[in-house]
């Protein structure tokens, strides 16, 4: 981010706390070479990690597992002109450990749309960056000047 560009660059703590308040992200990967973008129900994991629910035999899996991957959620309000953006981006895999996969049938998030045979996908928080739209004002809380 640039000074006095409008946003405020979020930390790591204030980027997981405000997913936590979104139930909508997006899974951005890769998909025959191209960028690819698809809406996503999640949770979080006590680590940070995103949660996905998911077909076993979705074409989502089997592009993402062991894929470096993005997330991205958001909440803005347009009519107020603020609002706020968090990426996570890591790798992608696909949870094949029994107790995990018991514990997130437990803990973990649904899927919106019911398969034969879930799976979870867990993308590590390796990277966690963020910003809030401040509106009018600077990311100091001057108003801009014309």
């Amino acid at each position: 981010m640039y000074p006095h560009d409008g946003f405020r660059e979020l930390d790591r703590p204030e980027c997981l706390r405000r997913l936590a308040l979104v139930p909508v992200g997006r899974i951005v990967h890769t998909r025959q070479a191209l960028p690819a973008v698809l809406p996503v129900n999640f949770s979080l994991d006590s680590d940070g990690a995103v949660l996905l629910c998911t077909s076993a035999s979705s074409e989502l899996v089997r592009a993402i597992d062991d894929s470096v991957v993005a997330f991205e959620a958001d909440q803005v309000d347009p009519a107020a002109r603020v609002g706020w953006s968090v990426v996570v981006t890591g790798a992608a895999t696909v949870v094949t450990d029994p107790d995990e996969h018991a514990r997130l049938v437990r803990t973990g998030p649904r899927s919106w749309v019911s398969a034969p045979r879930e799976v979870f996908v867990r993308i590590a928080a390796e990277l966690v960056t963020g910003r809030e739209l401040v509106g009018d004002e600077t990311a100091e809380g001057v108003p801009f000047t014309v």
